[in-house]
């Protein structure tokens, strides 16, 4: 069951978990990933952890402890994530010196609803730093326009970062502008840039569930047979971004300082849509020194039937720009999909994190009575 998960690693990926909660880091499930899944990283995100406080009484000790200390309820989310994630890199620690800091991580991302305000942003992902306290935490940092220059600012502190919510190429490109600034003000700050490490989530199948929408609208044949092909396209134009900067003078001269290179990480890799074979944001984005996080379902689909033939990244940017053109020529505006996209991934992290709040006083209260 896990060859084809083997294999993907063998191809440069790494397999991260895009899930945390308790039981999985209190019944062994974590270390048995690690063990026989080739599970070497965790993700989360502020809907992950609504789920899991909603589920069983995995929390129910701790958060008695927090209300009987008078903690707010913001101070009590905290807490708790913290909590989760501080467990996860423990377990995770041995992948993490193993794998020279590559892997090994386990992320855990700033209150959504500071994505476009730098200047919090940077004083809470220190904060999240600070409190985890572990080496293999990677704080997650929304890649807004007022993300960017927290990005920077965070990595000038030496503090290893997640750039999340990448939907557009040009954004991308600005995270990756964003990273290297980054390294650059900390090589300037005297930081030993050779210990901090980045990842850029760019997400995948949001792509095509925007664009399907729209395609579907148009209702053409023509419209009907590029269903389904946006989100891996973009992906791949965004690896071919990737090689270009990482080719460039300006990366080199950080790389001769031992820096390491900001990987691309593929996010949102769960298939939408049932028409779709459930594999697929993981086996068509294959590529060297790539990251792919799977919800627990897709990882379950790509060890039981993914099929591994290699890099399926690099040979096929002109297709994947094929792709979007043909979208523009039929009137989908890539700019307007992806600034919709961004909004939308805000709003519901904002969403989930209002609802975790909730769930998290509805207990405090309880137990306060």
């Amino acid at each position: 069951m896990t060859d084809h998960l083997k294999e993907l690693s063998t191809q440069g990926v790494s397999i991260w978990l895009d899930d945390l909660n308790r039981p999985l880091i209190t019944s062994g499930r974590l270390q048995e990933l690690i063990d026989t899944s080739s599970v070497v990283g965790v993700t989360t995100n502020p809907s992950i952890f609504a789920a899991a406080l909603s589920q069983g009484d995995a929390y129910s000790d701790q958060v008695a402890r927090l209300a009987a200390d008078g903690r707010t309820v913001d101070e009590a989310v905290f807490a708790l994530t913290t909590e989760d994630v501080r467990n996860a890199c423990d377990i995770l620690l041995p992948v993490h010196q193993a794998s020279g800091g590559q892997d090994g991580r386990v992320s855990i991302e700033v209150d959504p609803r500071l994505a476009h305000d730098t200047i919090t942003t940077v004083e809470q992902a220190m904060e999240l730093h600070s409190v985890v306290d572990r080496p293999n935490v990677l704080i997650k940092i929304p890649a807004t326009v007022e993300g960017l220059p927290a990005i920077s600012q965070t990595l000038t502190e030496g503090i290893s970062v997640n750039a999340t919510l990448i939907f557009s190429l040009d954004r991308y490109r600005g995270v990756m502008n964003a990273f290297l600034t980054g390294l650059e003000q900390a090589r300037l700050a005297d930081k030993d840039i050779s210990q901090i490490h980045s990842v850029a989530s760019f997400f995948v199948s949001r792509i095509d569930t925007e664009i399907d929408k729209r395609l579907d609208a148009i209702g053409t044949d023509e419209a009907a047979a590029l269903k389904g092909k946006a989100g891996v396209a973009n992906a791949r134009l965004a690896y071919q971004a990737y090689e270009e900067v990482f080719s460039t003078p300006r990366w080199a001269n950080l790389e001769a300082e031992g820096a390491h290179r900001q990987r691309p990480l593929w996010a949102s890799t769960g298939v939408k849509n049932p028409a779709y074979k459930d594999t697929m944001y993981v086996v068509d984005l294959v590529a060297p020194n790539t990251v792919n996080t799977m919800p627990t379902k897709t990882m379950q689909a790509v060890a039981d039937h993914g099929e591994i033939i290699g890099d399926q990244v690099t040979g096929n940017y002109d297709d994947a720009r094929n792709v979007l053109d043909s979208l523009e020529r039929l009137g989908i505006s890539y700019a307007d999909v992806v600034d919709v996209l961004e909004q939308e991934g805000v709003d519901k992290f904002e969403r989930s994190w209002e609802e975790l709040l909730s769930d998290v006083q509805v207990e405090l209260t309880k137990v306060a009575r």
